[in-house]
C-alpha cells in the first residue's frame, strides 16, 4: 500500500539534494546577484512542480536521475515568475511564502535581475547535463514554449490586460489560467512523458491542464476567504486590483463548483493510467489545500 507522505518526503529530499548541488553554480557570480537568486528559490514550499515531475517519471518507469536537471529548471522558472509577479509594475506584493518578496528584500533592480538570472540558469543547467540527447532537447523546447511567449508570459499579459475590464468573459479567464498557471504544471508531466518516448502524453496533457485550472481557481478562492497570515501573501488583492478571476466570473460558490468539476476531470484522466496511486493522492491534496 502506498505511503503517500513517505513518498512525498522522498521526492522533497531528493530535490533538496539536487538544489544544493545546483546552487554551487552561484559561487562564481556576484554575491549581490547570488543572494537574491538563492533567496527566491531556497524556500519553495511544497515544490509542487518537481514532485509532479518525479512522481510521473517513476510512474512511467524512469529514474529520478533521468529528470533531476529538469526539476531544477522548472523550479527556477517558477521562482523567477513569482519574483517578477511581485514587482511594483506587476502585482506589487510585499510578501511571498510568508516572507518579504525578493524585490522588497533586495530592491527592485536586484529583483528584476534575480528573476532574469533564474530564467537563464534554468536552461543553462539542463543543457549542461551529462549525455544530453534528443529527448532532452525535445523536453527543453517544450519547457521554453510553455514558460514563454506562447505560455506563461502570454498568460501574464492577458492577466494584466484584463484588470479593471468591464468585460467578464469565461473564455478569457480560462485562457489566462491555461497559459499563466496550467502550462507550467503540465510541463513536469509532459517532460516525463517525452523522456519515456511519449507514453500517456495526451492523458498527461489533459491531466496537467485540469490540475492548472483547479489550482488557480483554488488560489482565487483562498484570496477571497483566507487571511494574509494563512496564505503567506497579501489576501484580497484580486478584488482590490479588480482582476478577472473565477470569483468575478462565477461567484464564490460557483468557483467552488468549478474547482470540483476540474478535480473530477483529473480523476478521470488518472483512471486511464497505471501505477498512478501517488498522483491520485497528490491531486486530492491539491484539491483540499487552503494555502
Amino acid at each position: 500500500m502506498l505511503n503517500y507522505n513517505a513518498e512525498y518526503e522522498k521526492y522533497l529530499k531528493f530535490f533538496s539534494q539536487q538544489l544544493n548541488i545546483a546552487l554551487k553554480s552561484f559561487d562564481n557570480i556576484p554575491q549581490n546577484l547570488a543572494e537574491p537568486m538563492t533567496y527566491a528559490i531556497i524556500d519553495g514550499g511544497k515544490r509542487v512542480r518537481p514532485v509532479l515531475l518525479f512522481a510521473t517519471a517513476e510512474m512511467l518507469g524512469l529514474s529520478l536521475d533521468d529528470v533531476k536537471e529538469f526539476a531544477i529548471a522548472i523550479e527556477s522558472i517558477h521562482s523567477y515568475s513569482l519574483v517578477h509577479d511581485d514587482l511594483p509594475a506587476m502585482d506589487n506584493d510585499d510578501y511571498r511564502r510568508g516572507k518579504f518578496s525578493t524585490h522588497k528584500k533586495f530592491g527592485e533592480a536586484y529583483g528584476i535581475l534575480a528573476g532574469d538570472g533564474l530564467l537563464n540558469f534554468a536552461f543553462e543547467y539542463v543543457l549542461s547535463k551529462d549525455n544530453f540527447n534528443m529527448l532532452d532537447a525535445k523536453a527543453l523546447k517544450l519547457l521554453a514554449e510553455y514558460a514563454g511567449i506562447s505560455g506563461m508570459i502570454a498568460g501574464q499579459v492577458l492577466d494584466l490586460a484584463n484588470e479593471k475590464s468591464a468585460v467578464i468573459s469565461e473564455q478569457i479567464l480560462y485562457s489566462i489560467y491555461e497559459n499563466k498557471t496550467a502550462k507550467l504544471l503540465m510541463c513536469p508531466l509532459l517532460i516525463s512523458s517525452i523522456k519515456s518516448n511519449g507514453k500517456y502524453y495526451d492523458e498527461l496533457k489533459e491531466l496537467g491542464l485540469n490540475i492548472g485550472y483547479m489550482f488557480q481557481i483554488s488560489d482565487d478562492i483562498m484570496d477571497a476567504e483566507q487571511s494574509s497570515e494563512h496564505i503567506g501573501k497579501t489576501a484580497n488583492k484580486d478584488q482590490v486590483q479588480d482582476k478577472l478571476t473565477a470569483i468575478k466570473v462565477f461567484g464564490l460558490e460557483g468557483a467552488k463548483e468549478r474547482r470540483e468539476y476540474h478535480y473530477n476531470k483529473c480523476l478521470a484522466c488518472l483512471d486511464k493510467m497505471q501505477n498512478a496511486d501517488f498522483l491520485y493522492q497528490f491531486v486530492k491534496k491539491l484539491y483540499e489545500r487552503t494555502k
